[in-house]
């Protein structure tokens, strides 16, 4: 692919110096960053030059925790708080099938792509018996918008009759998804630099998975050299249940399965003290903070100002979009920053924090620091810019401000190993109104199935 020149841009490096231009530039070289800096590019004949004054240029998003499945189940149990809200779509949820999955993952893949983000992570664990390939399904998806796709072959295999939350007809064995679960690795897994496809295994939630798969998935992992992610500490109800099963709270829990680890990262961790802070910093494991989904449920908020005192790796999350109906990652930069003022403050959480935590601190997650997350030479080539000159933010001086305190800024152009993806607000890899058309169809079969 031809050299290309982004020039007259404000930039936000998010590199370790925390540097920022106010005018720069940013070449782009066979899908990597080859030079960023202030003022003019240097000349190099032949590359495409995007005129970018009245932007600003960050790394791309990078999304720590999503169910894309969830995309054509919005909507269901509106005032349910999770136990609630998961009874009531779990024997939906049992009529999924891979026709349904690869409609759901596109639109929610898509959604993604329009809001910033270059790479997500999927923490799939339904998987109906005669639902086909699934996992397979969302990958093709991914292939099909062109994001950096972490999915995780999750899994269920506790349930109500045996004291868990999930409905016996959506669970496995634990043969069968250990099984499943090295399969996916062999098939997908690329841990080469710039990987656009890696797997991690996934076991769902305490209240849902026995104590068996957690310690066999992690050996698992660690013997296939992949990553580990579950959902901790979400919820009152869920420390209550830890407390009740198992006589110890959530991250004591796991914490004696083998659960903690920089090969580790928890999604949500509402509801912790400071002796759980302290085991998350002491062993760098990591956690996706997802605002929007924490209120749309009520589940509390998170002690981000905390943990990232800590040091914990923090990324952002959109969750599933059945309890966040927006399904967009650029609005849970602003909402992170609220959420955490609304319990700490205005100097809980600031700016510059917030697009940290969605770029260099998801890559830390996803175990990524070094290839993404930051524009700095060497890195791939995965850059967000976006429009900062309408009416939503031309008059605000800080462009980190516009674009964290702001209105969501227009994407003017998403590149993903510097392949563009958006153009001017435009997805260039999937037409949205077939993406809407086939998420609606899907959504409705999937609601008669469950009549």
């Amino acid at each position: 692919m031809p050299a290309l020149v982004i020039e007259g841009a404000a930039i936000a490096t998010v590199d370790a110096a925390e540097r920022e231009y106010r005018d720069g530039h940013i070449v782009v070289e066979n899908g990597i960053i080859t030079a960023v800096g202030e003022g003019a590019a240097p000349e190099l004949p032949g590359a495409e030059t995007v005129a970018a004054a009245g932007c600003l240029a960050t790394p791309g998003l990078v999304n720590t925790h999503h169910h894309l499945y969830q995309w054509i189940t919005r909507g269901y149990a509106q005032d349910g708080t999770l136990f609630e809200w998961l009874t009531e779509l779990y024997p939906v949820w049992g009529g999924l099938d891979a026709e349904l999955e690869f409609a759901a993952a596109s639109a929610a893949l898509g959604m993604l792509a329009l809001t910033g983000c270059t790479t997500t992570m999927d923490h799939h664990y339904v998987f109906p018996r005669a639902g086909g390939d699934m996992l397979g399904a969302e990958i093709a998806a991914a292939q099909r918008v062109g994001l950096r796709f972490h999915p995780t072959r999750g899994s269920m295999d506790l349930g109500a009759s045996s004291g868990g939350l999930p409905p016996d007809h959506v669970v496995e064995d634990i043969d069968t998804i250990l099984g499943s679960c090295q399969d996916a690795v062999s098939r997908y897994h690329d841990p080469g630099f710039g990987s656009m496809l890696r797997i991690a295994l996934a076991p769902c939630s305490p209240f849902s998975v026995t104590g068996e798969l957690m310690r066999q998935s992690a050996l698992l992992a660690r013997e296939l050299g992949v990553r580990l992610h579950t959902h901790l500490a979400e919820t009152a109800d869920e420390d209550d249940y830890c407390r009740q099963h198992f006589g110890m709270r959530p991250v004591d829990y796991v914490e004696s399965l083998g659960w903690l680890g920089d090969d580790v990262w928890l999604a949500h961790c509402v509801h912790l003290d400071a002796g759980d802070i302290a085991k998350l910093a002491a062993t760098s494991t990591g956690v996706a903070h997802c605002p929007s989904s924490n209120g749309r449920l009520g589940s509390g908020i998170a002690a981000i100002p905390e943990l990232l005192t800590a040091g914990v790796p923090v990324g952002l999350g959109v969750d599933g979009v059945a309890s966040n109906e927006n399904g967009g990652l650029a609005t849970e930069l602003r909402e992170a920053m609220l959420a955490a003022r609304f319990r700490r403050g205005p100097r809980a959480l600031t700016a510059r924090q917030v697009l940290q935590m969605a770029t260099i601190g998801g890559a830390r997650c996803l175990g990524r620091a070094q290839e993404l997350g930051s524009l700095e030479v060497g890195k791939v080539a995965d850059i967000a810019l976006w429009r900062l000159d309408g009416l939503g933010h031309a008059d605000i001086d800080d462009p980190l401000c516009a674009l964290v305190f702001g209105p969501p800024a227009p994407v003017r152009l998403l590149l993903v190993g510097g392949e563009p993806v958006v153009v001017d607000g435009q997805l260039q890899t999937a037409d949205v109104t077939d993406l809407a058309r086939d998420a609606r169809h899907a959504a409705q079969v999937l609601r008669r199935r469950a009549e």
